[in-house]
């Protein structure tokens, strides 16, 4: 093919995740892309409610009219205690994969100078003044590529950072009893076996005989489905339910590591959500990860003479991510109990806060110190010295 059959764009994105979404959303909203050209490449059409979003926020948001729920209060448990939680000034927000693809592509849809192309990508190349891009179908080039395609091997193919896997099934169910409090998440109840690994349930209910029923892990290693099914039978029969449906079931398995991504990024190559990094590290929480460094990337790429490898920057955050998951790496067994230190006593605003890396170092150190010193101190010890 020679190269006038090539069609060029200005921003070509591969992958149409949540972070890819965003950002082209948020293009838009500028009104500062008008006269560019882009184009979003995907072999996955995004028409099925393949996942869902939850995020905390202390006000209304640009993704307010596709919030499908929001709670005040959140439930920690463990075999220990309960605490309820009072979350404000956040709530906690709950979005459905599907109607957040259908509400971006609605918009995207207005807009001639964007167009989405459903094709699988195989091959990217950068030369020194534009980028090649590869499909199944075609060839097109670009001044600039976000990439959100993840490439496993480069996070598990190394041994200086460690790799754990947010990893879950979740059940949508209805019941016959009314056993839920439609007010209240459970955020955290690792009441649950531990089985020498960081385990707890997760619940966002929506009615008293509603709600998704999560069985989630922080470990290296997948179980099989079984294992997940079986561990939400047993919880739901705990809250003594007995007839159930089963509505929609979700599965997933979200990389937490402080590989650094960005070092892959170059002058014309941007990797943007979990295959950039953009994933926080101790939690798995992408989508208020992902809402704020998209926007942060469209006032970025509103500057003159720019080289994507000069948007990231890295933080202290970064560094108490990565202390967390090296115990967790080492001592799987130890997160109910660092997870239920933070939540024993602390202030959930705080640690709302700490997650969001808006906390003062003053803050930092309040959030730092209710955790199990013997652990954290080894394990700077050890990433200090490695």
């Amino acid at each position: 093919m020679n190269s006038s059959q090539i069609k060029h764009f200005d921003y070509i994105f591969t992958g149409t995740g949540l972070a890819s979404l965003m950002t082209v959303y948020k293009m838009v909203l500028s009104g500062k892309f008008l006269g560019k050209s882009i184009v979003l490449l995907d072999q996955d059409s995004k028409k099925t409610n393949d996942r869902t979003w939850c995020f905390w926020d202390k006000s209304e948001n640009v993704w307010d009219s596709i919030v499908s729920k929001k709670w005040d209060l959140a439930l920690f448990a463990n075999n220990d205690f309960n605490r309820n939680l009072t979350l404000k000034p956040y709530q906690y927000y709950q979005i459905k994969g599907i109607d957040f693809y259908n509400f971006i592509f609605e918009e995207i849809s207005k807009h001639p100078n964007i167009v989405f192309l459903n094709e699988k990508v195989t091959d990217i190349n950068e030369l020194e003044t534009h980028v090649f891009v590869g499909t199944e179908e075609n060839r097109y080039s670009c001044n600039y590529l976000f990439n959100s395609i993840y490439t496993k091997a480069f996070a598990e193919g190394q041994t200086k950072f460690p790799v754990l896997k947010q990893h879950f099934t979740g059940w949508f169910v209805k019941t016959e009893t009314e056993v839920f409090n439609p007010e209240e998440v459970t955020f955290m109840d690792f009441s649950v076996e531990q089985k020498g690994n960081t385990r707890f349930m997760y619940v966002l209910p929506v009615s008293k005989t509603e709600a998704l029923v999560e069985y989630t892990l922080f470990s290296e290693k997948l179980l099989s489905k079984e294992e997940y099914e079986n561990e939400i039978q047993i919880y739901l029969e705990k809250l003594g339910v007995s007839q159930y449906q089963i509505l929609e079931k979700e599965q997933g398995s979200i990389p937490m590591t402080c590989y650094p991504f960005w070092e892959k990024n170059t002058k014309r190559v941007l990797n943007i959500g979990t295959a950039g990094g953009w994933t926080k590290a101790s939690t798995g929480y992408t989508f208020k990860n992902s809402d704020k460094k998209s926007s942060e990337l469209v006032k970025f790429l509103q500057k003159e003479g720019i080289q994507m490898k000069d948007f990231h920057k890295k933080n202290r955050f970064w560094f108490y991510d990565l202390l967390l998951l090296d115990i967790l790496y080492r001592h799987n067994e130890l997160g109910s109990s660092i997870f239920s230190s933070l939540f024993r006593k602390g202030s959930p605003k705080l640690i709302f806060r700490f997650l969001d890396e808006e906390t003062t170092l003053a803050e930092d150190f309040q959030v730092i110190l209710k955790c199990p010193k013997v652990p954290f101190i080894k394990s700077l010890f050890r990433v200090l010295f490695k």
